[in-house]
């Protein structure tokens, strides 16, 4: 049955035409592909998929940041490689959630009239410039651009203390919401992993029949969970097998143009995706100037956006990709989604499993979702993520046209910022008695604690690091307690030797 027409301007309705993807596994290291080269090739593949001669006509170009590369203007190099002159021509900074992003605002200009032809494209060659370092091969790429900052991450937005205690990279941040969420919901320690240990395992069977993905492998729950001499811990309770995985070589793209000019190219109605609406909103980049840990408003905003569109019923988006750099990100999101633990919750894999090519993962997972939507699924709803559960973005999809014009304003930060509490103040020296808010402990490559680190709430209601030592196996016991969460336990708070708070029961 054919969708019926839309009450609004053909010229103004942003449709996706074409996708493309690439997976490099060189035979050689000297022939891995550079990421420029994964995006002319992905951006080849998408005008492939469309069936039209759409690339020379590219009139808004956005590419995700790389983080395996360095190049000086690598949107000007990548249009000069394609032959091109786009009017938007742009090269972002580091965000999970950017991809979302770009599809939502290349979608916008077209609804403005500003843009014909657009394309997003992302890649990464992590796993072929790993090799190359660790084998002192001199790759034969575009030269290395030393002279160009390297991009900003999350962690250039921690405060010192954080940075000292190790818990300002996202392996070691994103533990402080797993604890912290799983006991607001009632969960045992041991509960938390099971719900985790099933949806990485969903996740891994999505990968396993995805033909683009990095690991095509179903992994049972207990193999995900249970640390090994392969599958260590790396900060309490994540596994190797329950992180982001960023070892890959891989390039996505997604063209888009008008309805009209979709019709003019003789492109298939059956092959066309449009875009509905979405939302976008902000936490603190610094992680320790949020008020809790149990939720994140600019997640649950985003998300109550998004599923306003569908209802107010988010069981009404048959596909959806939930971001998935770390369990705790996805279990939040079907939660205020309405969705129960038997969530189908992606259509690409997961960042684990399908890889994570670092910013570009929701390049692939809108991929996917445009073949989800061809097949016969009727809404889809990609949600990604960036920071440390800092920046989010939702978009809607369906091959049934609109009945509104293309939202320009979407961002629900005013939302969010209405549902913030009071930030307690961070301190340095405390003393005296000391309550849990959320914990973590950071591992070696030996499966042994390092130390462990509490975020706590001093007797003034203050926050505080503190770090809890190796050798303090009674209180490491009680943070590591599988059947009784630690959160809101008191213990006492001392400052160490070299001036760093330790907490201890």
């Amino acid at each position: 049955m054919s969708n019926p027409p839309s009450p609004l301007p053909a010229d103004r309705i942003p449709v996706i035409v074409g996708v493309g993807e690439i997976v490099d596994r060189p035979k050689e290291i000297v022939e891995g592909l550079e990421p420029l080269a994964l995006l002319a090739e992905a951006l080849r593949r998408a005008e492939a998929d469309s069936g039209a001669a759409l690339l020379a006509e590219i009139d808004s170009l956005d590419i995700v940041n790389f983080l395996s590369w360095r190049y000086r203007d690598p949107e000007q190099q990548l249009a000069i490689r394609l032959g091109i002159d786009p009017r938007h021509n742009y090269y972002g900074p580091v965000g999970g959630e950017s991809p979302i992003r770009y599809l939502h605002e290349a979608a916008q200009r077209i609804a403005r009239g500003e843009s014909a032809v657009a394309a997003v494209c992302g890649a990464e060659a992590q796993s072929t410039a790993t090799k190359a370092g660790r084998a002192g091969i001199a790759l034969p790429w575009t030269p290395f651009a030393h002279d160009v900052p390297e991009p900003k991450r999350g962690a250039a937005f921690q405060k010192p203390m954080a940075v000292k205690l190790g818990v300002f990279r996202p392996v070691s941040v994103y533990p402080f919401y797993e604890a912290a969420t799983s006991a607001y919901w009632g969960q045992t320690p041991r509960e938390a992993l099971a719900e985790s240990g099933a949806l990485w395992s969903s996740y891994s069977t999505a990968a396993s029949q995805n033909p683009n993905s990095w690991l095509k492998r179903r992994f049972a729950p207990e193999d995900i969970t249970t640390p090994t001499a392969d599958n260590r811990l790396i900060a309490w309770p994540y596994t190797k097998l329950m992180v982001a995985n960023p070892m890959v070589n891989m390039g996505g793209a997604v063209l888009m143009t008008s309805l009209a000019k979709a019709r003019a190219a003789g492109i298939r109605e059956d092959r066309l995706v449009h875009i509905h609406s979405g939302a976008s909103a902000e936490e603190p980049r610094d992680y320790l100037e949020r008020g809790q840990f149990t939720e994140s408003h600019a997640q649950n905003a985003v998300l109550e956006a998004v599923m306003d569109l569908a209802g107010g019923d988010g069981r009404a988006f048959d596909a959806i990709e939930l971001y998935s750099c770390f369990p705790c990100v996805p279990k939040m999101a079907r939660r205020t989604l309405g969705l129960g633990a038997d969530v189908q919750p992606t259509v690409t894999g997961g960042l684990t499993f399908f890889g994570a090519p670092l910013n570009t993962y929701m390049t692939h997972a809108a991929c996917a979702m445009v073949r989800k939507l061809r097949s016969g699924a009727s809404l889809g709803l990609l949600y990604g993520q960036g920071g440390f559960v800092t920046k989010h973005h939702a978009l809607v999809l369906s091959q049934r046209p609109p009945l509104e014009p293309l939202a320009q304003e979407t961002s629900v930060q005013n939302d969010v910022d209405r549902r913030r509490g009071k930030v307690p103040v961070f301190v340095t020296a405390a003393s005296g008695k000391g309550k849990v808010e959320s914990f973590t402990a950071i591992y070696g490559r030996n499966n042994e604690i390092e130390h462990g680190v509490v975020m706590l709430r001093t007797q003034d209601d203050a926050r505080a690091l503190a770090r809890v030592p190796a050798t303090d196996r009674q209180t490491l016991a009680h943070l590591l307690n599988m059947d009784r969460s630690p959160i809101d336990s008191v213990g006492d708070i001392v400052t160490a030797y070299d001036g760093i708070l330790e907490w201890r029961i």
